[in-house]
């Protein structure tokens, strides 16, 4: 399999730019890139700590998806992955951003963003789901978004 990396005007400033070409030389968006990913993991349950298929917890999730859907290395923990790239407006959303969560005073929870108000992330009750930011919990605990500067 042929890998490029991107640059971060090739995978955030260009509305729907091509990420790569799937083997039959179509070109994939960022945002059909991050769901293809998201397909493989639907389901997966919520495991703190966890990093497989048996179990994942949030931040694991995202480095998986951005490692598999965009060819990027994410740290490990949410509070290492916030600390990268721009903050970004809720109202600036692109797909490919992180969007994270205080949920109490000590924890904090990320999911990626995928358009349409929308973002994949590691629910401790559903397991691995896209969920609405316009969800009252979501509104309630929104922290910040992050556009990760990518390798060129």
């Amino acid at each position: 399999m042929n890998h490029h990396k991107f640059s971060h005007e090739e995978l955030f400033n260009v509305k729907e730019s091509p990420v790569y070409e799937d083997g039959n030389g179509n070109a994939k968006t960022i945002k059909a890139s991050l769901l293809s990913e998201y397909s493989n993991w639907k389901g997966t349950h919520y495991r703190l700590g966890g990093t497989t298929h048996k179990g994942v917890d949030c931040s694991a999730l995202m480095q998986h998806i951005f490692n598999a859907s965009l060819h990027q290395q994410l740290p490990r923990t949410t509070f290492q992955q916030i600390k990268n790239g721009q903050k970004i407006s809720i109202n600036d959303l692109k797909p490919g951003d992180l969007v994270f969560f205080k949920t109490s005073s000590r924890d904090r929870h990320v999911g990626v963003y995928v358009g349409d108000n929308q973002f994949i992330h590691a629910s401790k009750i559903e397991g691995v789901t896209i969920s609405s930011l316009d969800n009252q919990y979501w509104i309630n605990h929104y922290e910040t978004a992050r556009r990760l500067e990518l390798m060129s």
